[in-house]
């Protein structure tokens, strides 16, 4: 899974040299390169590998909540806190801290974290006494983190107790050599997983994936298989990829349909060109932005329902195969109509 290329093979013996110190590290890489992976390698290869290991998503944390989330509260903290309550860094004693997104930590939480990592303390929100850890952390950005240091955004004196070793994951698209394997790797993997025949992809497919810039990296691949093995074939993705590498989207990206918790399908299906060219269609009525978003509507709403057909209308499955939150999916569902079919 760390991939086989050479600038993997250095990530991988960089995890070996540091994984047995407690030295702080650095993640730093594009979305979906495989961070938490990296992690979580760097966990189990050190002394710490047999206790917990805690994962906190920064950006995840309800801005009211961040402090007591991390550090824990005392009883009568605020009003309607009425036990105490342990924080991450204490789940996380003489385990591993990994702290994702850390450039989304507030300020207050910044100076929290840099007391924890230079002395091993810190104190439970209303509480009077100092609590002692042993936690090695891991932090992991996809932001320039010098620049936000410029901006008054992140605290330099952080950053350097962040970047005692540094690793950085190169996107998908540099490393072109392990599309293949990890196409392979994931086409077992989900066929195991949702008991379906196993699959082999046409050369044209891979070639395809090996032209595509990835800019979901990873995850993209890995979610792009997952509904690859769900439908039993790769001729609807082929054709996406192909209208993806020739720019036809109407938005730059990943591929509609793959990204994590945004909407599936924002341009309209391309269909396959038969031998002789169709009569052009009527032109519909409307502004250039009206037609661009019918067009949207009616693609999401297609896919949407083949997704549904495919899970034999298996809600949580579809969101996850479509990238979406279960939520969301149910309201899509609503919204087109598509409640009545089921």
């Amino acid at each position: 899974m760390l991939g086989t290329s050479d600038q993997m093979k250095e990530v991988r013996e960089l995890i070996e040299r540091v994984a047995d110190t407690d030295v702080t590290v650095l993640i730093r890489g594009e979305s979906g390169t495989g961070k938490e992976l990296v992690a979580r390698a760097v966990h189990a290869a050190s002394p710490r590998k047999d206790r917990t290991f805690v994962k906190v998503n920064c950006a995840a944390l309800p801005s009211e909540r961040r402090e007591s989330e991390l550090c824990g509260l005392e009883r009568g903290a605020f009003t309607g806190a009425i036990q105490h309550k342990p924080g991450k860094f204490e789940f996380a004693n003489h385990g591993t801290m990994f702290l994702d997104e850390i450039s989304e930590m507030g300020a207050p939480l910044q100076s929290k974290l840099l007391q924890v990592l230079q002395d091993g303390v810190f104190a439970r929100l209303g509480g009077r006494q100092d609590v002692s850890v042993d936690v090695r952390v891991v932090a992991a950005t996809n932001r320039d983190l010098e620049l936000a240091v410029q901006e008054g955004q992140f605290r330099e004196d952080l950053f350097f107790r962040l970047n005692v070793v540094c690793i950085t994951l190169p996107p998908l698209r540099q490393r072109r050599d392990e599309i293949r394997p990890l196409t392979e790797y994931f086409l077992a993997r989900y066929s195991e997983h949702y008991n379906k025949p196993s699959m082999q992809l046409a050369n044209d497919t891979l070639r395809l994936f090996a032209e595509y810039e990835w800019p979901g990296n990873v995850r993209e691949l890995e979610n792009l298989i997952k509904r690859m093995v769900i439908l039993g074939t790769d001729t609807s993705i082929r054709r996406e990829v192909a209208d993806a590498i020739a720019g036809r989207y109407m938005k730059v990206g990943p591929i509609p349909a793959l990204q994590s918790g945004a909407p599936p399908a924002m341009a309209a299906p391309t269909a396959a060109q038969p031998a002789a060219a169709p009569p052009a269609p009527p032109v519909p009525c409307g502004s250039l932005k009206d037609i661009g978003r019918m067009a949207a509507r009616e693609a999401e709403r297609e896919l949407i329902q083949r997704t549904l057909e495919d899970t034999r209308w298996n809600r949580r499955e579809a969101a996850e195969i479509l990238g979406i939150s279960y939520k969301a999916l149910l309201y899509k569902i609503k919204d087109a109509d598509l409640d009545k079919a089921s």
